[in-house]
């Protein structure tokens, strides 16, 4: 008996072993991809970083090409940028001058904090009101808060944002719209947490509901256990398994609507320096910020789907 648990376990950790390795290859083919078509899409555009309202004569400009490889043709470019990316060097802006990877160090801290928050806020508050819709289930609340989750599901994070703005800066004055001395994450947060707050709180909904209707829970209540035991030890402990999975598409959306929030909040983490060298044709900041974020991005769903597969044994590997 104890020989066959540990061959189980041994086949188990080798699957898993593979499966990581699996995924680790697929995520570098979707950066090289992701880095590919944001290179090439970008360099189709019409105009370049130096052809602005000011821009500078054609010898100074033959000249900024040459030192950015900007006069070499776009496949060259791009072979020039992977070989320089691989060995850490992320070049410097064509606009100010600076490092990319600096910019990136004292920029995405603020991101991180922002996003920080807001998955959190979203986590606990989803699974505290899908666990009340599911054991209030057909009543005046429960409609509430499907109601309620419906609404900020159908509504853009940025408008959500717009309208925070408005709301409580502009018609009640409650925050400042702007303070150069601190900055105030409050409405930001809660921006980017109510869309994914929102499919949580149904995802556990969903899940407590079936975890509800399971032979160990009516066994539970069959023995007299504490209700309070049986929700959270039996039902709820269950129910949270799925909504691990959204955690990477969580941090995905979260990362992907700071970038017009920071805006909108006037927030410098590195969602407003991505819009700003989208703007000014900043190609290295483009690619550099790019980069990063699918790093991290795919990083994180990497994560998650190993998180998922190690709680859940029923989770088939392949």
């Amino acid at each position: 008996m104890h020989d066959c648990t540990n061959k189980r376990l041994k086949i188990r950790s080798e699957t898993m072993f593979r499966y990581i390795i699996k995924r680790v290859l697929l995520a570098i083919v979707t950066v090289f991809i992701i880095a590919a078509i944001t290179f090439f899409t970008m360099n189709a555009i019409p105009g370049g970083p130096f052809a602005s309202e000011k821009a500078p004569s054609p010898e100074v400009q033959r000249v900024l090409e040459e030192r950015y490889n900007l006069d070499k043709p776009v496949p060259e470019q791009f072979i020039l940028y992977l070989k320089n990316f691989l060995s850490g060097d992320l070049g410097v802006s064509l606009k100010t001058g600076r490092s990319i990877g600096t910019v990136i160090g004292e920029s995405f801290p603020i991101s991180a904090r922002l996003g920080g928050m807001a998955a959190l806020l979203a986590t606990i508050a989803g699974l505290v009101l899908g666990s009340i819709a599911a054991l209030k289930r057909n009543t005046i609340i429960d409609r509430m808060i499907v109601f309620v989750t419906t609404l900020f599901t159908a509504v853009p994070s940025f408008v959500l944002a717009t309208m925070l703005l408005y709301v409580f800066c502009i018609a009640l004055q409650w925050v400042p719209v702007f303070s150069a001395n601190e900055t105030h994450y409050t409405l930001p947060v809660i921006a980017l947490a109510l869309y994914p707050m929102a499919y949580i709180t149904r995802l556990t909904k969903t899940s407590m509901l079936d975890a509800l209707g399971q032979d160990y829970v009516r066994t539970a209540n069959a023995k007299g256990v504490a209700g309070w035991k049986v929700i959270f030890k039996h039902a709820l402990r269950n129910a949270v398994i799925p909504v691990i999975t959204y955690v990477g598409p969580m941090l995905a959306y979260i990362l992907t609507g700071s970038l017009v929030v920071e805006n909108i909040f006037t927030i410098g983490g590195l969602g407003s320096k991505f819009v700003s060298s989208i703007t000014n044709r900043d190609y290295t900041m483009i690619m550099g910020t790019t980069m990063f974020l699918a790093i991290l991005m795919v990083t994180m769903n990497l994560i998650t789907d190993i998180v998922y597969s190690i709680i859940d044994p029923r989770i088939k590997l392949d």
